[in-house]
């Protein structure tokens, strides 16, 4: 896990920011494909598209699309298989119904699957739909729970840092940790927090519409109901950084416990550390 998240930065970097200046580099700001789009919806080409026929590549076209089928095959497959395990894992914690808790012999919560499979594909089915209001409630729905998942993810990071350093346990032991704390999740949160905010300007200005504005703004009001409610029935509190648990399940517990073998990473190529030489390990000083 380590190693996927070290390499993060590179797929970043090679490609999105490497395209992005391929593609301005290559395409003119004038060009009539561009000119002519009046919104996303309009646009006549893509630029990937016209960037390989630019270059003398008429197949571009079938490329691109072959490329973007398997990337929402892959996105599709990755949402079913999150969305069921974390289904499961509110099952066993008592905070979904518990019939979701069984599983296979080998150890696939089915039930979880199915569930997630068919409101999956009622959620597709949305979009073959003549009136487009609820796939784009949907989309709204899910854009904006997802930036309040990355949200309750900064917030993570920066207390299990911090309780980390309180109990006085050593950074050394962690296998990876990210650079620019607390700069890093502190930033995220802020921005995170902005972009929520202001992501449906557009339906306020320059004319409200009402319809619009609820279906941006629908999920942070049932995610506080959700929240508040658990909290409420369930009376729970707070958590001290000085009590949060930082042992159970993890590695370092199944260690003593003699459950698994942890080994030292094998030496790498060189060219391999250099490629990771912006994510090396922090000091002791920086987790403060």
């Amino acid at each position: 896990v380590p190693r996927a998240i070290r390499s993060v930065f590179w797929r970043i970097l090679f490609f999105y920011i490497a395209s992005i200046i391929i593609i301005g580099l290559v395409i003119p700001n004038t060009d009539p494909n561009l000119l002519n789009a009046g919104s996303v919806g309009d646009v006549a080409i893509s630029p990937f598209t016209m960037v390989l026929m630019k270059a003398g590549a008429k197949w571009g076209a079938d490329l691109m699309n072959a490329v973007v089928l398997v990337t929402i095959l892959s996105a599709g497959n990755s949402g079913i298989y999150a969305c069921t395990r974390v289904l499961w894992v509110l099952a066993k914690e008592g905070k979904a119904p518990r019939f979701f808790r069984r599983v296979t012999k080998k150890g696939i919560p089915i039930w979880c699957l199915l569930f997630t499979a068919l409101w999956s594909t009622v959620a597709f089915c949305t979009s073959l739909a003549s009136n487009k209001s609820a796939y784009t409630f949907l989309i709204n729905l899910s854009g904006v729970t997802g930036m309040v998942f990355w949200v309750g993810i900064g917030l993570c990071h920066y207390r299990f840092r911090r309780a980390y350093i309180v109990q006085g346990y050593d950074m050394n032991d962690l296998p990876y940790r990210a650079m620019l704390f607390p700069f890093g999740p502190i930033y995220a949160c802020t921005l995170l927090a902005i972009i929520i905010i202001g992501q449906g300007y557009g339906t306020i200005w320059p004319e409200f519409n009402a319809v619009s504005f609820v279906s941006t703004y629908l999920a942070l009001p049932l995610f506080l109901i959700v929240w508040l409610v658990w909290k409420y029935t369930k009376k729970t509190k707070w958590v001290k950084l000085a009590d949060v648990d930082l042992i159970s399940g993890s590695l370092l517990e199944l260690e003593r416990n003699g459950e698994i073998q942890v080994f030292d990473e094998p030496d790498e190529r060189k060219w391999k550390k250099y490629l990771r030489w912006p994510l090396r390990k922090t000091n002791n000083a920086e987790a403060v």
